[in-house]
C-alpha cells in the first residue's frame, strides 16, 4: 500500500464511522454530500489532470499505485472526495455542537 493511500485511509475512516452517529445523521444529506463532492472532482481534478498533462506536476511511480483515472493515480482521485468529505464533516459537526449550545 503506498504512503499517500494510507494517509487518506486515515483521514477518512473517523469522519467516515462518526458520519453515521445517530444524533448527528450526517448520513441522512448523501445526495447534496455526492453533489458537492462530484463538484469538486470535475473542478479540481480537470485542473489536477491539466497541470499534469502540462508538466507542472507529476507522480513518482514509485509512490502511487499503478492504475490510473484520466493519467491521475487513484489516490490522487480518492484525494478529492477523502479530503473535502472530512471537512465538509468537520464543519457540520462545529455546527452541531454550536447549536446544541444555543439550546
Amino acid at each position: 500500500m503506498s504512503a499517500y493511500a494510507l494517509i487518506l485511509i486515515l483521514a477518512g475512516v473517523v469522519p467516515l464511522l462518526l458520519s453515521f452517529w445517530p444524533p448527528l445523521r450526517f448520513y441522512q444529506h448523501g445526495r447534496a454530500l455526492a453533489a458537492t463532492l462530484g463538484l469538486i472532482l470535475l473542478i479540481f481534478g480537470g485542473w489536477d489532470v491539466f497541470a499534469a498533462y502540462r508538466g507542472h506536476w507529476f507522480f513518482d511511480p514509485a509512490s502511487v499505485w499503478p492504475p490510473r483515472i484520466i493519467n491521475l493515480p487513484l489516490e490522487e482521485v480518492f484525494f478529492f472526495i477523502v479530503i473535502p468529505f472530512c471537512c465538509i464533516f468537520t464543519w457540520e459537526i462545529l455546527l452541531f455542537f454550536c447549536r446544541k449550545d444555543k439550546r
